[in-house]
């Protein structure tokens, strides 16, 4: 069963609520630990695709596709 639009946007809802009452501190750990999460499993899926790429080459693959959509958000 696929949850319905409004399902979706009441969970969102709920997300973006809660998220205004945390301070801005709370709000940037969490923003960090997102993005350490987010750069794990980006590199995890890097080596999955390059299993002969040692830590420096993933790690220059993650920045280059860092950079990537960072410029593709620019542009939007």
């Amino acid at each position: 069963m696929q949850p319905t639009k409004e399902l979706i946007d009441e969970l969102y809802r709920e997300q973006v609520e809660k998220a205004r009452q945390m301070s801005p501190a709370s709000r940037l750990r969490v923003g960090l630990q997102l993005f350490s999460l987010t750069s794990r499993l980006m590199a995890d899926g890097i080596r999955a695709r390059f299993p002969d790429a040692d830590d420096h080459r993933v790690q220059a693959i993650l920045r280059e596709q860092l950079a990537l959509i960072r410029r593709r958000e620019e542009r939007q």
